[in-house]
């Protein structure tokens, strides 16, 4: 399976970037093809500008927004999102890669005002995310990352196909042990993919 694997971190050398050389790691080694999108390195256009919101309804014209990263995701049978959680959101990167390519006609159409998921495509979805709080400070801010991915995502696919969400806390007090006991869970989440 084709796997598109989206990275919003700014630093190489960061935990993240661990966790997103380790999830393709783990997805080759169950035998998928790894589509490796890292949004800094390819510095996606993030800004929704006038003339882009403008553009947004206007299907299909809405597809220049982002086009060559709509079409990696429609090539794909598997998302993963991995990112890093600051103040209790995605980096503006990842939001802004959500807002242009998470778009009607692509992962969601309109009908008489409601909205239907339209990336059936996908087999599976997953997030994994770092936070600099702890679970309970994530649930008092309503955890708005884990909902990206377990609410947003699961109305954009449907109900049937799995979507998970794999969350480091408290990363600003990671030590190596806890950090290598993370980076051994996504393996073999992934690995099992």
């Amino acid at each position: 399976m084709r796997v598109m694997v989206v990275h919003a971190h700014p630093v190489e050398t960061s935990f993240n970037a661990a966790i997103f050389a380790t999830v393709q790691e783990s997805l080759r080694t169950g035998g998928h093809e790894v589509d490796a999108c890292d949004l800094y390195a390819e510095n996606f256009p993030a800004i929704m500008s006038r003339d882009d919101r403008l553009l947004y309804h206007k299907v299909p014209d809405n597809r220049a927004l982002a086009r060559p990263w709509i079409e990696r995701l429609e090539a794909a049978k598997g998302l993963v999102l991995v990112f890093p959680t600051w103040l209790f959101a995605p980096p503006a990167i990842l939001k802004g890669f959500c807002e242009k390519v998470f778009i009607p006609r692509i992962a969601f159409t309109l009908v008489d005002g409601k909205t239907h998921g339209a990336l059936h495509h996908l087999a599976r979805v997953a997030g994994v995310s770092t936070y600099g709080g702890t679970r309970l400070q994530a649930l008092l801010a309503s955890d708005p990352p884990r909902k990206l991915l377990t609410r947003t995502m699961r109305a954009y696919v449907g109900p049937r196909t799995p979507v998970s969400f794999h969350a480091c806390y408290d990363v600003d007090h990671l030590y190596e042990r806890r950090g290598r006991a993370f980076l051994d869970k996504v393996h073999a989440a992934f690995a099992r993919w």
